[in-house]
């Protein structure tokens, strides 16, 4: 736990697992409001393949960081600055992103399956191919995110904010879109069956090519949609 494995600085590992794990018991210090605890500052900084399962970094600084490939399971992450960090290929199953800010980082090909992600800004984040299988993201802020070919299958975004988001051939089965704003975001060739879609924002959605077989559409805006071309 919290070793690094990164074959380009091998010979440096064991000094950067032993900072790493410095700045980690100093910030649960810091969060425990312990003397001498100090909040981790870990932006731009080279965290490729770390594993960081079940590390608590909740308000820590990681903007800019590289977290490519990196394991984050179980992480408690909330209230983190994750502006621009690149997580992609990163393992979040069940992480908690809980009002984290990761406006413009990528999550392409994340694991984020059960995350907790509600009250999250995602804003311009790239999610392309996303395992966000079950995941909460009531409240979230995705507004122009790339979730194309996302898997969003039975995750919760009540109320979650998708303006001008990318959801081309995202896969959406029995989601929970309760009160979505949708309007103008890219929904073709989407899977949206047995979506619960009740009063969503679809105003000048695409949806050309959609899968709406059983979708619950009670309630929702329709003005100007694109249903078909």
């Amino acid at each position: 736990m919290f070793g690094i494995v990164n074959a380009l600085y091998s010979k440096e590992v064991n000094m950067e697992k032993q900072i790493l794990d410095n700045i980690l018991k100093l910030h649960v210090m810091f969060l425990k409001g312990e003397e001498g605890g100090k909040r981790a500052n870990l932006s731009g900084a080279n965290l490729y393949g770390a594993d960081l399962s079940e590390a608590d970094l909740s308000q820590a600084s990681l903007s800019g960081a590289n977290l490519r490939g990196a394991d984050l399971t179980g992480a408690n992450l909330s209230g983190a600055n994750l502006i621009r960090a690149d997580l992609t290929g990163a393992d979040l199953t069940k992480a908690n992103l809980y009002w984290a800010d990761l406006t413009k980082a990528n999550l392409s090909k994340a694991n984020l399956s059960k995350a907790n992600l509600s009250k999250a800004d995602l804003y311009w984040a790239d999610l392309y191919w996303a395992d966000l299988r079950g995941a909460d993201l009531t409240g979230a802020n995705l507004s122009k995110a790339k979730l194309t070919r996302a898997d969003l299958s039975k995750a919760y975004l009540a109320g979650a904010n998708l303006y001008g988001a990318n959801l081309t051939g995202a896969i959406l089965l029995g989601a929970n879109l309760y009160w979505v704003n949708l309007s103008g975001a890219n929904l073709s060739k989407a899977n949206l069956s047995g979506v619960d879609l009740f009063g969503a924002d679809l105003t000048k959605a695409n949806l050309t090519e959609a899968n709406l077989f059983e979708a619950n559409l009670f309630g929702a805006n329709l003005t100007d949609t694109i249903l078909a071309e």
